[in-house]
């Protein structure tokens, strides 16, 4: 058994908890100013935030995003209150990289989390590198399987694993084994980067695979870059230097506009509250990613995760109200809600 995955998982929740610039709170959402309806013709209590994303039916459209798994008692914890929470409050959840259950089996009861979120939109995730290492269909559907889960994640983390000190950093030729994955796997296959954003040309090649859902997962946010760079035992490390790399997530999904016919977006990095959620649906997101905001709940209680998901549902539903937005299909992609783009 590979212990040192598991060990990982536990240095990035600790290095996130000692160090306050790992999220590097850039908030390009507050650059983007919307439209105030002072006559929305609304009544607020009428606002309906519902939406239905691959066939299940959520309260608003937020999406836990992927934190972490592994065999130890507080990442088995937080994914569990994660679960619960996501159940009573009727939002998806996507579950950290399971590339450690492989490793090391006793973490996967970390991942078992469909007997405590029986209706909700569940997530598996591996790393997409993960194909160049041995990994393919079966592996793929052992993570679908063990989670419960309605889609797979594939995620992208080349920068991450550049700076990390055991990082795999084989990523040539992927395209054709995602696209193979996306033909064999029996349930939706998602893209989504870890913190650095898609291009326009990652999504044309996405989409070339065969590929309909799309995390654009922008920089502004959680930056795994000083995270790396805090875990290695190296001055000269490349963590700081590469910590604000990427595309930020706003102008990741205009670039992805073009492509919206073909791919479903998901936005997250860098999202903070429900005025970033509008914005980030009014720029052509299905989903709202989110994961900084709620892992410190997360440690703490189910009670306190629904709380917060709670408080981002009426942000996000007053921000309608004033937008004059009955409901979100009115909301989506109407980037005529837009006062002044600074981006």
């Amino acid at each position: 058994m590979n212990q040192a995955t598991n060990d990982r998982k536990i240095e990035h929740i600790r290095a996130i908890e000692r160090d306050s610039e790992t999220d590097r709170d850039a908030r390009y959402f507050d650059r983007i100013r919307l439209t105030n309806r002072a006559l929305p013709e609304l009544n607020l209590a009428d606002v309906d935030p519902t939406v239905e994303f691959m066939g299940c039916k959520l309260s608003f459209p937020l999406l836990i995003s992927s934190m972490t798994g592994g065999d130890h008692s507080l990442v088995r914890t937080i994914n569990r209150n994660l679960a619960e929470a996501a159940q009573i409050a009727g939002v998806a959840l996507a579950v950290g990289s399971q590339r450690v259950m492989f490793e090391q089996p006793a973490a996967r009861a970390s991942f078992e989390l469909r007997q405590y979120a029986p209706d909700i939109l569940l997530l598996a995730n591996i790393g997409a590198v993960q194909l160049n290492k041995g990994f393919g269909i079966e592996q793929c559907r052992q993570a679908v399987e063990l989670v419960g889960a309605d889609g797979l994640y594939l995620h992208l983390n080349a920068l991450q694993e550049a700076v990390q000190p055991e990082g795999d950093t084989e990523f040539g030729g992927l395209v054709e084994k995602i696209a193979a994955i996306s033909q064999q796997l029996d349930c939706p296959l998602l893209l989504k980067e870890v913190g650095c954003g898609f291009s326009g040309e990652d999504v044309e090649k996405a989409i070339q695979a065969g590929i309909e859902y799309i995390d654009v997962a922008g920089q502004g946010g959680t930056s795994w870059s000083r995270i790396e760079h805090l875990r290695a035992d190296d001055r000269h490390s490349l963590g700081v230097l590469f910590q604000d790399w990427g595309v930020p997530t706003p102008l990741a999904l205009k670039q992805a506009k073009p492509y919206r016919d073909n791919v479903k977006l998901i936005a997250s990095g860098g999202l903070r509250n429900g005025i970033d959620m509008a914005k980030s649906v009014i720029l052509g997101a299905r989903l709202c990613g989110m994961a900084a905001p709620l892992l410190k709940p997360a440690m703490e209680s189910v009670d306190q995760v629904v709380e917060t998901i709670e408080a981002l549902k009426r942000e996000f539903v007053t921000a309608m109200f004033l937008l004059g937005t009955p409901d979100v299909a009115s909301l989506y992609g109407n980037e005529r809600l837009i006062l002044d783009d600074c981006i």
